[in-house]
């Protein structure tokens, strides 16, 4: 199973970008997918988690603007981010994990500049 991210970029403090995370392959069920970030010099963080179920979790600094969808026919996970900050820099690595598995994206570049 490989995760293909798509649609970081730079954009300005307030503005909205939208990560698309597509797996290849299938992804046993009940599994979990999500999106962490890492900033120059910081750990890897949770950003947004989402169940196979629709279950969501997120980190307290993106509650209210940051939304996570998936599609599981399609198995794509969505970030939706709304209001951006430049604190919201960072790297973005899609996951997915299950029961025996963990599989990770090759990240994706997220830029706000005030």
């Amino acid at each position: 199973v490989q995760l293909v991210e798509s649609g970081g970029g730079l954009v300005q403090a307030g503005g909205s970008l939208r990560l698309s995370c597509a797996a290849s392959g299938t992804i046993a069920s009940p599994n979990v997918m999500g999106w962490y970030r890492q900033a120059p010099g910081k750990q890897r963080d949770m950003v947004a988690l989402i169940t196979s179920d629709g279950s969501t979790n997120y980190a307290n600094s993106v509650k209210g603007r940051f939304s996570i969808s998936r599609d599981n026919a399609e198995n794509t996970v969505y970030l939706q981010m709304n209001n951006l900050k430049p604190e919201d820099t960072a790297v973005y690595y899609c996951n997915a994990h299950t029961y025996s598995s963990q599989y990770w994206g090759q990240g994706s570049q997220v830029t706000v500049s005030s």
